[in-house]
């Protein structure tokens, strides 16, 4: 949870600490804990840790592991010990065996005063088994091409996470919620 004080401070955390009798931590695929700055799965565990899903043994196999309830949330901690989420573990883009987090991108993306809205993902790639594709919704009465977006990227983001692959719409699918 993050306090109203922490809020100017450490601004898209969610804090440090999770709720009262809970544990958390953030661990590799390995399961050995993540370093600050590292990128890993988050994990909780305490008395308000679900038990399992309905009928279903085999999901909370895979869910809960030694009361550890592995949460898909792909997060870091900062040098202060504050947590920022950083993407969903199934949305991760993996091209050449690195990873590449959507979100990272679209956050970008939408700071371009070219752009309304952009939504990154992974599509299969026949040499790095995935690559990055970036669809994008401009703001009205905007242009911009694949090379300027290209160019904008690059001074955000390594090049590896830089999408090879955009499509200008005119608008994106949106769940009931919202969400693309």
């Amino acid at each position: 949870m993050l306090r109203p004080h922490e809020h100017s401070n450490k601004r898209g955390s969610i804090g440090k600490n999770p709720a009262l009798n809970m544990e958390m931590k953030i661990v590799q695929e390995d399961g050995t804990e993540s370093e600050v700055g590292e990128y890993g799965e988050v994990l909780l565990k305490g008395p308000f840790v679900m038990l399992g899903y309905y009928n279903n043994p085999c999901a909370t196999d895979q869910t809960i592991k030694d009361g550890w309830l592995y949460t898909r949330d792909i997060a870091y901690k900062d040098d202060d010990g504050y947590l920022f989420i950083v993407d969903r573990k199934k949305d991760v883009i993996i091209p050449g065996g690195v990873n590449v987090y959507p979100r990272e991108i679209e956050e970008v993306l939408a700071k371009n005063p070219a752009v309304y809205q952009a939504c990154v993902v992974g599509v299969p790639d026949p040499v790095w088994g995935e690559t990055v594709k970036a669809m994008i919704v401009l703001n009205e009465d905007q242009t911009i091409d694949e090379k300027e977006l290209k160019k904008y990227l690059s001074g955000y983001l390594a090049d590896y996470k830089i999408p090879r692959i955009y499509s200008i719409v005119n608008e994106l699918p949106h769940s009931a919620r919202g969400k693309f």
